[in-house]
C-alpha cells in the first residue's frame, strides 16, 4: 500500500472505517471478556483457566488481519473498504491493543503494557511504514518484490501458528473441547454481532459482510513473546485455524445468496458515498 492510500480512506469513507475499527476494538474485546470469564469459572479446567483466558483477551484485542480480506473477497464483499479497514485498525493495534489487553488479562496475570506496547510497534508499525515508504521510492523494485510476499507471508503465518500448537500440543489436548468452544464461540459471535449492528446503521448486505469478517495473528506473536506459558497462544493459534473454516462456509453461502447483487464497480461506488453510517 501507499501512503496516499491512507489519507484516501479518510476522504472517501471516514463513516465506515471508524464504524468498522468500533466494532474491532469493542465488541470483540466485550465478547472476549465474557468467554475469558467463563473459561476461570469453569473448574473442570482450573489448572488451565489462567493462561486460557488470558489467551482469549490477547486474541479479542488484536486488529483485523489479511486473512479477513480474502475471506471477504469470497464472500462478495468491499474488497476495497476491507482491505483499509485491516490497514487502519493495524495502525491502531500500536496504542489499542497493548491497552485492552492489559484491561482484559491484567486481573489474571502480571501484563507488561510497555513490552507489549513495543513488541506492537516492532511487529505491526514498523513493517507498515517501512513497506509504504519503500513503495513511495522504489515503486518498481516494491512491485517486482510483491510477486513473491504473499507465498512468503502464508508460509510466515503457517509457521508461526504451528510452531505455537507444537509448543503447547499436550496442553491442548486436555482442553481441547473448552478451547476450541470458546474460539469458535468468539469467531461466531464476532460475525453475527459485526452484521447485525451495521445492518443496524443501515448499511447495505454488501457492507455488513465486509464488516463482520476480521481476524489476526498477531496474538500469538505477542503472547509468545509475553507471556511464559505456552498454552497463552493456543487461541490464537487455534483462531488461525478455526476463522479459516468458519469464514470459508460463511464465505461459500453468501457468495451463492448474493449472487444477483451488483458488481464490484457498483459497490466501490456504494463505498464512495455510503447511505448511512
Amino acid at each position: 500500500m501507499r501512503l496516499s492510500d491512507f489519507t484516501e480512506v479518510f476522504r472517501r469513507m471516514p463513516q465506515l472505517l471508524l464504524l468498522g475499527m468500533a466494532l474491532q476494538y469493542t465488541v470483540m474485546p466485550g465478547l472476549g471478556w465474557a468467554l475469558s470469564r467463563r473459561v476461570t469459572l469453569d473448574d473442570g479446567y482450573a489448572g488451565l483457566a489462567a493462561p486460557l483466558a488470558v489467551g482469549i483477551a490477547v486474541l479479542s484485542a488484536c486488529p483485523g488481519g489479511t486473512a479477513s480480506n480474502i475471506v471477504a473477497f469470497l464472500a462478495r464483499g468491499e474488497m476495497a473498504l476491507s482491505i483499509l479497514m485491516t490497514a487502519a485498525s493495524t495502525l491502531a493495534a500500536v496504542v489499542a491493543t497493548p491497552a485492552i489487553t492489559a484491561a482484559l488479562a491484567g486481573t489474571l496475570v502480571p501484563v507488561d503494557a510497555k513490552g507489549l506496547f513495543v513488541s506492537t510497534m516492532q511487529v505491526v508499525l514498523l513493517p507498515v511504514l517501512s513497506g509504504c515508504l519503500a513503495n513511495q521510492a522504489f515503486p518498481s523494485a516494491v512491485a517486482r518484490i510483491s510477486r513473491f510476499t504473499p507465498a512468503i507471508a502464508t508460509l510466515l503465518v503457517a509457521a508461526i501458528v504451528g510452531s505455537t500448537l507444537a509448543a503447547s500440543a499436550g496442553a491442548v489436548r486436555g482442553c481441547g473441547p473448552a478451547l476450541l468452544g470458546a474460539v469458535a464461540a468468539l469467531h461466531a459471535s464476532g460475525f453475527l454481532l459485526g452484521y447485525v449492528i451495521s445492518r443496524a446503521f443501515g448499511l447495505s448486505p454488501k457492507i455488513c459482510r465486509t464488516m463482520s469478517i476480521e481476524n489476526s495473528t498477531l496474538g500469538a506473536v505477542l503472547a509468545a513473546l509475553h507471556f511464559p506459558d505456552p498454552l497463552t497462544a493456543a487461541p490464537c493459534a487455534i483462531s488461525a485455524c478455526t476463522h479459516s473454516v468458519m469464514g470459508s462456509m460463511l464465505a461459500a453461502y453468501w457468495q451463492r445468496s448474493s449472487a444477483g447483487e451488483e458488481g464490484p464497480a457498483a459497490g466501490s461506488a456504494a463505498v464512495a458515498a455510503p447511505k448511512a453510517a
